[in-house]
């Protein structure tokens, strides 16, 4: 497996998707990167050389924020939303979605699993 910016990526995979496993970098990242350096897209990540590999690091840290810069820079910009204590930063503080989504009902990846409540319904005569 071959190792790129501090994360293994998949050797039998193309080299556009095995691009896509480094935090930051997508599809679309991906492929600029293959054609800024002239690789074959569809290459097999296991066939690249000691020397292509550093030209892929280098480029892609010089070039985008990826992997703990990338990570570091959101956990800033979320924590000075909370220091400010903008409506944003509230709803994040409190585990809430942040972009106007309704919580009545589905937002269960934000609130996490149903609390149930002993004697919330109570029975109807």
């Amino acid at each position: 497996m071959p190792r790129l910016l501090g994360v293994d990526i998949p050797a039998d995979k193309p080299l556009w998707i095995s691009l896509t496993y480094i935090f930051g970098v997508g599809k679309a990242t991906s492929k600029q990167v293959c054609n800024a350096l002239g690789l074959d897209p569809v290459r097999r990540a296991h066939t690249l050389t000691a020397d292509e590999l550093a030209k892929i690091a280098t480029f892609i840290e010089k070039t985008y924020a990826v992997e703990g810069n990338l990570r570091r820079q959101r956990t800033q910009a979320v924590n000075r939303l909370r220091d400010i204590k903008c409506y944003r930063g509230s709803r994040h503080r409190a585990g809430l979605p942040a972009r106007g989504q309704r919580t009545r009902t589905n937002a269960r990846t934000r609130k996490g699993p149903r609390k149930t409540i002993a004697g919330k319904k109570m029975a109807v005569k």
